[in-house]
């Protein structure tokens, strides 16, 4: 297999009907590295909504103990990539999202514009970094799969089509990002648990990396001073040479899922889907309302 077979294998397929395998391929054979980072940084992103940052800060789920959580929305995410949504592994990811997402307040809107990123954050990246862009199948695959994956979350009035997403996400940042000091803290608690995967001395550094990576609008909302140009020049050139070099590797032949990156650190003897995630008590660590009775069948 050369390159770019894989692309050709993902161009024959309908990305309308076959969006889970279109997808699986792309986020776990052509750009799992890339596919991290890109969801990381749509997680990290809907922080600068201060409805969703500050809740977040109130759990304390992010600030006390932020490489669970890291840890368990990964894995929750990649059951279902890895298992479909028809498996039962899929199902209960997906009963377990439901749950901890019933346990609080939130706002469609809000619901629907982290669906957004995951969506619209992994073609910026890739198109930045990735050793090839996406493809128009690939696009259209993503947008399929989150289509589902809100129906499954019983999400409103999701996109229809990529552009959408783009557009909505674009239009809720412009109207909702906004400065909150619960939400810096979360930022603050998710920079460091960035840098503590590697070597303590290079925490400076790697703050340094993560502040590159970030836009003007997410450095202004969270107020953080701008690095200074040389940095972000380096970083993301680093990241472009790093594509390049990935460019000239042969494809992929066994997929990498998020349970196997290094980042994942929590369960080192296994875990089950059914225990993973938060199960909030009402009234405690920032629980604001009831928990809903939820049936296996849901």
């Amino acid at each position: 297999m050369t390159r770019f077979d894989r692309l050709k294998e993902i161009q024959r397929l309908d990305p309308d009907r076959d969006f889970l395998a279109v997808y699986r391929m792309s986020a776990t054979l052509e750009f799992p590295w890339d596919h991290a980072r890109a969801l990381e940084l749509a997680l990290y992103r809907t922080y600068a909504v201060p409805g969703i940052g500050r809740l977040l800060a109130e759990t304390a789920e992010l600030t006390d103990r932020p490489q669970k959580r890291y840890d368990d929305t990964a894995l929750l995410l990649d059951t279902v990539l890895e298992h479909g949504f028809d498996s039962v592994g899929g199902r209960t990811a997906v009963r377990r999202i439901n749950q901890m997402h019933r346990s609080y307040d939130i706002g469609d809107d809000d619901m629907r514009y982290v669906l957004c990123t995951f969506v619209v954050m992994p073609k910026r990246w890739i198109d930045a970094y990735g050793w090839r862009r996406l493809s128009d199948h690939e696009l259209r695959a993503s947008a399929r799969y989150y289509q589902t994956l809100g129906k499954h979350m019983g999400i409103k009035e999701i996109p229809d089509s990529y552009e959408e997403f783009e557009r909505c996400l674009d239009a809720y940042e412009a109207a909702h990002f906004g400065f909150d000091e619960g939400a810096r803290r979360v930022s603050d608690a998710t920079l460091d648990l960035m840098a503590s995967w590697y070597p303590k001395p290079l925490a400076p550094v790697l703050r340094t990396v993560s502040l590159a990576l970030l836009d003007d609008a997410l450095l202004r909302v969270f107020r953080y001073a701008p690095p200074a140009p040389a940095a972000r020049t380096l970083v993301r050139g680093a990241l472009r040479l790093r594509a390049r070099a990935v460019r000239l590797l042969p494809p992929r032949s066994v997929p990498h899922y998020a349970r196997q990156n290094p980042e994942v650190k929590g369960y080192p003897q296994g875990y089950r889907v059914p225990e993973l995630g938060t199960f909030p008590t009402p009234g405690v660590r920032g629980c604001p309302v009831r928990h809903l009775k939820v049936t296996e069948g849901e």
